[in-house]
């Protein structure tokens, strides 16, 4: 079925909106690009004039498509090689959405995106429509086709599973970018004592490799151990050198709301790992590595200034 010019404007003025959802609900940007066609073609197909509220349907559709995929995900990562991390988003990505509250910006942090994954598909639902999207209960009721009282009772469970593995990261900017370039100052200092006073002592490395690139399939934990995986992690080797294949840059940067290190090599980002800053110190590193959730970074990385890097490694 055609759609006319106003139907087709009133579908692109939501695609913004429900990219950011479903980057959210899959933690792929890939993932949400095909979530949200899928949707168009439903929407292209649909009998538009018998629908009363677009948006409310839209937003239905699109939660259905994601409640699929999230359910096969599951089983797809129980055979996933290494650990898995979301996609990353950099700075300026519109997918990354609505930023104005603390809650709409921890939403999409990578911290909260690896926390999600331990929700069943409804609580995640239920939890980035309302934290992040500020969704009344009787409308995610509507599209979970659960009654109010259980989506309440779902969006309560959700943020209690999120708060008891997070921990609020929320930095001025400035102090962050400092303390990035304090840990880059210290990784590469050769010595393992300056990275120990940055960390917490309960900080984490984690990878994703993804099979394609070397990663540790179990994340490093501890003062001393993340130390010192980060302290080889940024020394030149000739192992290295042969994996990067050129040059090496590094930028301080921002991904998912996040400090982060973007690292490329002949403007291809090879990696961005992300930083999660407390008042105590860095609690945890994670690193997207696998090249198949960087073809967007690298695209954007491409689209933007970004200035001289703060490290070369040769």
């Amino acid at each position: 079925m055609a759609l006319t010019g106003n139907q087709v404007d009133l579908f692109e003025a939501s695609m913004p909106r429900l990219q950011a959802i479903a980057y959210r609900l899959l933690g792929s940007a890939s993932d949400a690009e095909d979530a949200v066609q899928d949707t168009f073609l439903r929407w292209q197909s649909a009998d538009i004039d018998r629908i009363e509220v677009p948006e409310a349907w839209l937003t239905k559709v699109l939660t259905n498509l994601c409640l699929n995929q999230l359910t096969s995900a599951r089983a797809r990562r129980e055979t996933y090689v290494g650990q898995w991390l979301p996609e990353p988003l950099l700075a300026g990505d519109p997918m990354l959405g609505p930023a104005d509250t603390v809650e709409q910006r921890e939403s999409v942090s990578y911290a909260v995106l690896a926390l999600m994954e331990r929700l069943s598909p409804n609580e995640r639902v239920v939890y980035v429509l309302r934290e992040a999207f500020g969704y009344p209960h009787r409308r995610i009721a509507e599209i979970l086709d659960i009654t109010e009282a259980s989506g309440q009772q779902i969006f309560h469970r959700a943020k209690k599973h999120i708060a008891a593995g997070r921990t609020r990261s929320e930095i001025d900017e400035t102090a962050a970018r400092r303390i990035v370039e304090e840990f880059l100052t210290a990784a590469t200092s050769g010595r393992t004592e300056p990275l120990v006073r940055l960390l917490t002592a309960d900080a984490v490395a984690i990878g994703d490799g993804g099979g394609k690139v070397p990663a540790r399939t179990k994340p490093f934990e501890g003062t001393a151990a993340v130390a010192k995986f980060m302290r080889s992690l940024f020394t030149p080797n000739q192992a290295a050198r042969n994996l990067l294949g050129g040059t090496a840059e590094v930028h301080v940067s921002y991904a998912n709301g996040l400090p982060a290190l973007v690292v490329t090599v002949d403007g291809r980002v090879i990696g961005v790992l992300c930083l999660e800053i407390t008042a105590d110190g860095i609690a945890a590193f994670r690193n997207q590595a696998n090249p198949d959730k960087l073809d967007r970074a690298t695209r954007q990385w491409a689209a933007t200034n970004h200035g001289e890097p703060a490290l070369r490694i040769n």
